[in-house]
């Protein structure tokens, strides 16, 4: 009688199991249920925007693209067929992420706040909006006043031997590869300041290295800019005042910890 009754209990132990593995799962099928959304919701705002780009916007941007080099009496070619149709659409994929920049953000946003605490939320919506201004503030700087500079160095530098007829594939891959590091660059205090966080580094040891960065950040505007002392300083006096906001972005974040 016993043997049966223990009999009669082991499905029932085992559908509980079942359950209860059913259950641990749960949250992760939901997790994965929500970032699918997020990526299609992305995807969509990405294709809408781009289509948008595409049929009524595209020649304007291409034209204000090409104004500078124009301006200056340069012909704009294209030595392939699909050359030109192919550069458009690299614009208007870049123009429409930018465009659907808010909607992405926001279902990023979505998916990862549930995750976390009132202060981190407040303080992560702080770090991106800051984050977001040095990118945007790092590109419409090397625009207006290394990229200029820049162009009429190159251009300048080669007008004894040759006369210049730039392929408008290689210029705009050209542009966006010398702008968008920039934008890059000037999320050191953001990087100093999560190297703080995580305890990697402290205002005191940056401090004390200021001499060999200063002697880095020349080094690296000599490599990423022409050889002028005015597109050297162009670049390295900022990245020189972001890395000194940086330190005392240290220096108050290890004083309210202390506090």
């Amino acid at each position: 009688m016993r043997k049966k009754n223990q009999q009669e209990l082991q499905p029932d132990q085992g559908q509980n199991e079942q359950e209860e593995a059913q259950l641990q799962g749960a949250p992760l099928l939901v997790h994965l249920q929500a970032l699918r959304h997020v990526l299609i919701v992305s995807a969509l705002a990405v294709v809408i925007a781009f289509f948008l780009v595409f049929y009524l916007a595209i020649e304007k941007l291409m034209a204000w693209i090409i104004g500078p080099i124009a301006d200056r009496g340069i012909q704009i070619i294209y030595t392939a067929m699909s050359e030109a149709l192919v550069t458009k659409f690299k614009v208007a994929i870049i123009a429409a992420i930018i465009l659907a920049s808010p909607v992405i953000i926001w279902q990023i946003w979505s998916f990862i706040k549930p995750a976390l605490f009132p202060k981190e939320k407040k303080a992560f919506r702080v770090l991106f909006l800051i984050a977001l201004m040095l990118f945007l503030l790092g590109v419409v700087f090397c625009y207006l006043a290394v990229y200029m500079l820049a162009v009429d160095f190159f251009l300048v530098a080669g007008d004894n031997l040759a006369t210049p007829m730039l392929s408008i594939d290689k210029y705009v891959s050209f542009l966006f590869g010398f702008i968008v590091p920039f934008g890059l660059a000037f999320q050191l205090p953001v990087a100093l300041y999560l190297t703080t966080r995580v305890g990697w580094t402290d205002y005191k040891m940056l401090a004390s290295k200021r001499k060999f960065v200063i002697l880095g950040i020349f080094v690296f505007a000599a490599i990423l800019t022409p050889p002028d002392v005015v597109s050297q300083l162009a670049l390295g006096l900022p990245m020189i005042l972001l890395y000194e906001i940086g330190i005392q972005a240290c220096r108050l974040t290890r004083k309210r910890e202390r506090e």
